[in-house]
């Protein structure tokens, strides 16, 4: 674990918070909920068949000693009740809802829902589309949130580009084709969310293959137009664009390509243009330049529920609770 999930498990001893892992029966969310346990930096409950976890932890000799065990499929008559409630224009029975809840995806939410725990980790083996279904239904958006996205904070060794080699990568987990307006939203919400979890002033890029009108098409003309709808909603920001990545980041290209841009060569919030941009570019810096990936986190929903990449490690997953303890604690 490197410095930056070092300082942000240091901010969540400060202000302990209680996260529930919906997927409890899942080797890795059970090593990651003891690690979570041995730094004592937030609560993990844990959902699922306590007899199978336990059994589980005791065959991989992990300790779980004083980790609360939740099983869902008890179901739970209150949850149920006020599922049905949120959902009745959907035309969904309380019948339908008790099944509903028994999903630890949902009970997971409903837990957050009411009050019970601060927040929710899932994803290392569900799809994001399950994750993000019941935080929908349940939780909806945040107040001053127009759309839902999903960044990845990635934090690349002896990087001296970025924050110290610290980036936010957005969409990179949940928008597949965003417009231009969706587009700016993506970029204010995560030049909120760098500032927040990082705690440095962001600096926003919007991405293209194309710097300044560089190229002509369809594609750049979105990324031009989402550009000018952030820096018109939030002037304040430090945002630029189009830009191409080396433009973005490189201090000297920068200077060469976009000599005006404020923030040319000294981005450290990189906005992807489209989910297979967003997607492939964090995977290969994760991989080539052997950064910690730790995403994707939702922004824009009324609670702290945050996502998994299918690929994480169980150091992964801890370092998620992290930023989900801190994102509570800020709430």
């Amino acid at each position: 674990m490197g410095a930056f999930i070092d300082g942000l498990k240091a901010r969540a001893k400060e202000n302990m918070k209680t996260i529930v892992l919906a997927e409890g029966e899942e080797l890795r969310t059970i090593k990651a909920a003891a690690i979570v346990k041995a730094e004592g930096y937030a609560k993990n409950i844990l959902l699922g068949n306590p007899d199978k976890i336990k059994k589980i932890a005791a065959d991989e000799g992990i300790d779980i000693d004083g980790i609360e065990i939740i099983d869902p499929s008890n179901g739970n008559e209150e949850f149920a009740e006020l599922f049905a409630e949120l959902r009745k224009k959907k035309g969904v029975t309380i019948e339908q809802a008790r099944e509903t809840v028994k999903d630890p995806l949902y009970y997971g939410v409903m837990m957050v829902k009411k009050g019970i725990v601060d927040g929710m980790v899932a994803g290392a083996v569900n799809s994001s589309a399950n994750v993000i279904r019941p935080s929908l239904q349940i939780l909806k958006t945040a107040p001053d949130t127009k759309l839902v996205s999903a960044f990845f904070i990635l934090n690349v060794p002896d990087c001296e580009y970025g924050e110290h080699g610290t980036f936010i990568f957005g969409d990179s987990g949940l928008n597949q084709d965003p417009t231009a307006d969706e587009l700016s939203e993506i970029a204010i919400s995560s030049a909120k969310s760098f500032r927040s979890l990082v705690g440095a002033e962001p600096k926003v890029a919007m991405l293209s293959y194309s710097t300044y009108g560089s190229a002509k098409h369809e594609r750049v003309t979105k990324v031009q137009e989402a550009t000018k709808l952030a820096k018109e909603k939030a002037p304040e920001l430090q945002l630029d664009g189009e830009l191409q990545l080396d433009a973005a980041i490189v201090e000297s290209v920068g200077a060469q390509k976009a000599p005006s841009s404020p923030v040319a060569g000294h981005a450290n919030v990189l906005i992807f243009p489209d989910l297979d941009a967003g997607n492939i570019g964090y995977k290969l810096v994760q991989r080539l330049a052997k950064a910690e990936a730790y995403g994707p986190i939702l922004q824009g929903i009324a609670a702290p529920v945050n996502d998994l990449s299918r690929g994480c490690s169980a150091e992964d997953i801890a370092g998620v609770v992290a930023i989900t303890a801190v994102q509570a604690a800020q709430k």
